[in-house]
């Protein structure tokens, strides 16, 4: 039986470069070899794409031979070890970043341009994008993908773009009716104008402590915890440096008591199942990128200590997150649990979760019964499901 052609897709260009690194090695490590052949695709820090050996010194961390150039439509045997990404009878050049002029190029098949385009295609059968944040989740990529009609992982561009944006996002669960933390929102240039206005603005709607976030990130990069007024004004400007906006969120417990933070994975299209919850007991005053990656002392605690309505709880919420932003495919939905009240909060929503085999996502599944390899195997069923669903769309009268 012929195997399926997995392109896994990994590095990018968003602060959690190293993580995706981490989450590819990982799927290229479990990935059942026996019934997919894998193809590596890398993206350099610079937004170039590399294939084949130069995607794995990628991976490795191994410096590249060469600066590899970009792949321009009409010149596409100039450029060693770029990708051409092609599907059917089209052939699209991936875009580079800061480059006039259109870069997503589709060729015609009956050009002698395209038969040698195709030549140096990454033919798959679908792709696994195990990039995480800005341009891998937040719909970027996902978009190139639906233009080049190749089927893929993960939630399409609507659902990844509002997981991404924590604005949207909480906009959507409101709408659900979904109970979520008192916040507020504003821009990076009202801040830069008139940042007295925007603190005034802020202590009148939130008690602290607050969280601050960029609006658009992922991994925690960027999140600050302000205690006060003169932690405030710092904690915005670092948010700021990573998003053109800002939430601000209140504290679930005031000051004197920690919330405690739950995770619940999410899997599936039309009909999304939910894990077993886990609970986060990080080794910081709240999960940053440190305590997420760098720090040891965190602990997992999987199954979290619940009740069990508490836990049916969780899992419907998840599911009604994932449902209210139109997700597919996988995500990780994270709560906030007020520790004297236990009223649960609905956090936010991940699309593309770090995915190692020691990530929550997978560690929260096998606790469920579904193994890692079981679940890469599922993830790319419901991709390829999805795809063929789509077939189903008529695009014209």
């Amino acid at each position: 039986m012929k195997k399926v052609r997995v392109g896994v897709l990994f590095g990018g260009r968003s602060g959690e470069h190293e993580v995706s690194l981490l989450s590819a090695a990982s799927v290229l490590n479990a990935i059942d070899k026996n019934k997919y052949e894998v193809v590596p695709i890398g993206i350099t820090k610079e937004g170039r794409w590399l294939t084949a050996t130069e995607a794995e010194k990628l991976l490795s961390g191994k410096p590249l031979e060469h600066e590899p150039r970009h792949l321009r439509a009409g010149d596409p045997e100039a450029t060693p070890g770029a990708a051409v990404l092609a599907a059917g009878e089209a052939v699209v050049v991936p875009p580079e970043p800061k480059k006039t002029g259109g870069s997503l190029t589709p060729f015609q098949s009956d050009s002698a341009l395209a038969r040698r385009a195709s030549d140096r295609a990454i033919n798959v059968d679908v792709i696994f994008p195990v990039l995480h944040g800005t341009f891998g989740e937040d719909g970027t990529i996902q978009g190139l993908l639906e233009l080049a009609d190749i089927p893929y992982v993960g939630a399409g561009v609507l659902g990844s773009a509002a997981g991404m944006d924590k604005d949207i996002m909480k906009s959507l669960f409101r709408a659900a009716g979904l109970p979520i933390v008192k916040h507020v929102t504003f821009l990076r240039s009202d801040w830069e104008t008139e940042p007295k206005k925007i603190q005034k603005f802020v202590e009148k709607n939130l008690k602290y402590p607050v969280f601050v976030k960029p609006a658009n990130l992922g991994s925690s990069v960027g999140i600050s915890k302000a205690h006060n007024g003169k932690e405030l004004g710092p904690a915005i400007a670092d948010a700021a440096k990573f998003d053109r906006k800002i939430v601000i969120e209140q504290g679930v417990g005031g000051k004197k008591h920690k919330a405690r933070e739950l995770e619940c994975s999410v899997l599936g299209n039309d009909k999304p199942q939910a894990s077993v919850p886990g609970e986060i007991v990080p080794c910081k005053e709240f999960y940053d990128y440190n305590a997420k990656y760098l720090d040891e002392g965190s602990d997992l605690i999987i199954p979290a200590k619940l009740t069990k309505s508490e836990t049916k709880k969780v899992q419907q919420i998840a599911i009604r997150a994932f449902q209210a932003v139109d997700c597919c495919g996988l995500a990780r939905v994270d709560f906030l649990m007020d520790a004297k009240s236990r009223k649960i909060y609905l956090n936010e929503i991940n699309t593309m979760p770090g995915f190692t085999s020691i990530s929550m996502y997978p560690k929260l599944w096998a606790a469920s019964g579904l193994s890692y390899p079981e679940l890469i195997e599922r993830l790319i069923q419901l991709g390829l499901e999805r795809h063929e669903d789509k077939k189903k769309n008529q695009y014209s009268r």
